[in-house]
């Protein structure tokens, strides 16, 4: 992932614009808008850290290697043994340098025969270049991706046991997909957006269930970093305003508002932004710093982003509230 622009935001906005056009156990809430009380599971955030630690064990979930395989394999088998429908979309995408992918996109079901529908969405491979470690002799390692990766899929792992166990009224898809990091490093001649997203660009040119649609999405990126704070990404305020609204309410209702804080942030090149000009309105739960020239934790995309970062208690903030918002729904 990514890129973040904090200043040239009008420009993208036209951009994007024209592209759209081509934890067991429950917890009784009620919302400020009076809606009856719900009955939300209680999400597990060791269950959630031991999911994000799990995928680093494997290694580094980089395309065409034995380590993204095997993780592809848990994955499907993990969200399948949840009771999802599961579906691996396999194909081959083109990188930035011309070398060919193959990549995996992994999409668990529950209720697949329910129309009203909600997207849940995360990347889980791992960026091959540590291209902003402040050790510029490392830029060429890979990294373990425990929070920009694992992070978001160890969150949507425990919620789909949460489904496993009491589904909500909507139906709900789980999509991991692939390919998300392996965007142009600086060192190359070219710097296209489109280099990054791959598997989430295949995804949406063929659908795992044509013509598919869901009410709106929620994709999470970097989501257990401790301290973590979640500003409002502008694509997500753009294209789906109201969607960041109701998410960011939910965690300020919860309890949750140091961390989706009230402030606006960048436009962030993500997986949500394609997902958005497919049609669905998308936001983007993602960790954002005042304190960094990128705009982003300070291990991003270093060879620091290990499990030393992840924060039980910044799984459960995020893991909760989209929890409720979908048993809201």
């Amino acid at each position: 992932m990514k890129t973040l622009n904090r200043q040239l935001g009008f420009l993208i906005l036209i951009i994007g614009l024209v592209a759209c056009s081509a934890k067991s156990g429950t917890s009784s809430k009620t919302n400020d808008a009076g809606r009856d009380s719900v009955e939300v599971p209680v999400f597990d955030a060791d269950s959630a850290y031991a999911y994000v630690e799990r995928q680093v064990a494997f290694g580094y979930r980089i395309p065409n290697t034995p380590a993204h395989r095997a993780t592809a394999d848990y994955l499907a088998a993990e969200l399948a043994r949840h009771g999802a429908t599961v579906e691996v979309q396999e194909g081959t995408v083109t990188a930035y340098d011309g070398s060919e992918l193959a990549i995996r996109n992994i999409i668990g079901s529950f209720s697949p025969e329910k129309k009203n529908r909600i997207l849940l969405f995360a990347h889980w491979d791992t960026r091959p270049y540590a291209d902003n470690d402040a050790d510029k002799s490392k830029h060429r390692q890979p990294i373990d991706g425990a929070d920009d990766g694992a992070s978001g899929v160890g969150v949507l792992l425990e919620i789909a046991r949460q489904l496993g166990q009491k589904l909500p009224d909507a139906g709900v898809d789980i999509a991991f997909f692939d390919a998300e990091d392996y965007g142009t490093p600086y060192w190359s001649d070219s710097n296209d957006e489109d280099s990054w997203a791959l598997g989430t660009q295949y995804w949406t040119r063929r659908p795992h269930k044509p013509g598919y649609r869901a009410r709106f999405g929620i994709l999470l990126d970097m989501v257990g970093g401790s301290g973590a704070r979640f500003c409002r990404e502008m694509f997500s305020e753009y294209y789906a305003s109201g969607i960041v609204k109701q998410v960011w309410e939910t965690a300020r209702r919860l309890g949750y508002g140091s961390y989706f804080v009230d402030e606006k942030g960048g436009y962030v090149t993500d997986d949500h932004v394609y997902v958005n000009r497919y049609g669905i309105p998308s936001v983007d739960i993602i960790a954002c710093s005042r304190d960094t020239e990128t705009g982003f934790p300070p291990y991003w995309h270093t060879v620091d982003d290990t499990m030393k970062n992840i924060d039980r208690a910044t799984l459960k903030a995020v893991g909760q509230t989209v929890l409720t918002v979908i048993y809201e729904e």
